[in-house]
């Protein structure tokens, strides 16, 4: 099947010194386990390889390249195609007289097959559950995040080209491509996570490429409970606030967790209603029927054809939803977002900000993008009667991702001071629609009653 498997026999006949051999088998040592501050999740054990182990690993792959047919491998499933791999292999490694034991063989083995059929070296790190983040900093530099915390790995690409074609073999599952031309490109693995590539000229030191990894299992609010991210009474406010249909906006830094959180609020939508989600990439998994989700697309080599998130939310609004989600507003389609939410739409969305005041100022100054015609005059009344509850989270020094406020937004609008629109005031808490949630929030986060109703008045049917 794989007919040039003898033409490359007879090109790979030269041997290898057996002194040279055994310097590579002496590279197989494993790296002492670094000592954990914390005692979860352990870190397993990586393997540190030698400049002679990478060679002999690069002599091997190229004879197979030469012996191997790719168009018949493409044919064949992904089990039968690694054990081909695997027997043209062990036939390489035979005729070149190479020295190996079988624990060595392996592994360089399982190596050259994730180089073919897989991510190549990432393939050990995407396999491992505890790992949030995977960034790679060129071919000889890769970190990882356990635990709320970057690690140095001992994981190496053979070189940028190989970087680079690991990049290009991601992105274009998903129809994208990255290149000088395009150096720019997110994406995201079959299974959800996301992906960022920075490609040269952009980045100096070879291909950037950094994976936010999801969980394979989708969390609760009752597990963030257990990990300690939020207390118990304010799980409960937020299962509130997910059923009654509160517009709700989830702030924070990068990596703080608001896609998390984002996913476990949608786990309290009616299961009757029709859910649209616009995003930049594919990350909310909203486990309903009536689903739609909907992705931006970048311009063409022509410059042309793309589709910006703002004409995503447009389009959301003809799709008759009951609920529409914005996986993260970062530029002018806060403008639209809030147009939605203002014509009696709920939804929710996530935006990053250093707390629930900041988030609430940056929905006030994020519209003016959208062109010299709107004004804080239409945006900030706009916000203030939008916006029911703001939902902040936070990570700390330690790595724990925790919910930090949960705050009613009053459906007012105050003198504004010097840091922002008097709508964020946190403590000025105006009791709307959403009576019920904030009702909960005084009782269980303040410890106080609930103060007289103020402001705007409820909407008929609600609380």
């Amino acid at each position: 099947m794989f007919g040039k498997r003898s033409s490359a026999q007879g090109a790979s006949s030269a041997a290898v010194p057996a002194p040279a051999a055994k310097a590579i088998a002496r590279t197989m040592e494993t790296r002492a386990p670094q000592p954990s501050r914390q005692p979860e999740p352990q870190v397993s054990v990586e393997r540190v390889h030698s400049e002679d182990y990478y060679q002999t690993k690069g002599m091997i792959f190229g004879a197979l390249i030469e012996a191997i047919d790719l168009t018949q491998l493409s044919k064949l499933d992904a089990e039968s195609a690694r054990e081909e791999i695997r027997d043209i292999i062990n036939e390489i490694i035979s005729l070149k007289n190479l020295v190996m034991s079988i624990a060595e063989q392996e592994e360089l083995l399982a190596d050259i097959c994730n180089d073919v059929l897989g991510y190549g070296p990432l393939e050990p790190l995407l396999a491992r559950d505890d790992i949030s983040d995977i960034m790679v900093n060129g071919a000889g530099r890769t970190f990882i995040e356990v635990a709320g915390k970057i690690q140095l790995t001992g994981i190496r690409f053979r070189d940028n080209q190989q970087l680079m074609n690991i990049c290009q073999r991601i992105v274009s599952q998903v129809g994208r491509r990255v290149d000088e031309s395009s150096p720019i490109c997110d994406a995201r693995l079959p299974d959800g996570s996301r992906v960022n590539v920075i490609a040269p000229p952009l980045a100096i030191d070879g291909p950037t490429l950094t994976i936010r990894k999801f969980k394979k299992d989708k969390l609760t609010l009752d597990q963030l409970v257990r990990f300690g991210a939020i207390s118990p009474e304010g799980a409960e406010i937020l299962k509130i606030i997910g059923k009654v249909r509160c517009n709700i906006v989830i702030s924070g830094g990068t990596g703080s967790g608001k896609t998390t959180l984002l996913n476990c609020l949608t786990n309290y939508i009616e299961h009757d209603e029709r859910v649209i989600t616009c995003e930049e990439v594919f990350e909310l998994k909203v486990p309903l029927p009536d689903v739609v989700s909907m992705q931006t697309r970048q311009a063409n080599l022509e410059g042309t054809g793309e589709i910006a998130l703002r004409r995503l939310v447009k389009e959301a609004l003809r799709m008759r939803p009951d609920r529409i989600i914005v996986g993260e507003v970062r530029q002018e389609e806060a403008l639209d977002l809030l147009i939605a939410l203002n014509s009696g739409l709920p939804g929710m969305c996530s935006i990053h900000a250093n707390s629930a005041r900041e988030a609430i100022v940056k929905l006030c100054t994020l519209p003016l993008l959208a062109g010299e015609n709107v004004g804080h005059a239409f945006v900030v009344p706009t916000v203030a009667s939008c916006i029911d509850i703001v939902v902040h989270t936070a990570k700390d020094g330690t790595g724990h991702r925790r919910v930090r406020e949960v705050v009613a937004v009053p459906g007012r609008v105050g003198r504004p001071g010097p840091a922002g629109p008097a709508c964020a005031r946190r403590r000025a808490v105006t009791w709307g629609r959403c009576s019920a949630c904030c009702s909960a929030w005084a009782a269980c986060w303040s410890g106080a009653p609930a103060p007289a109703r103020r402001g705007r008045r409820p909407a008929a049917g609600s609380g």
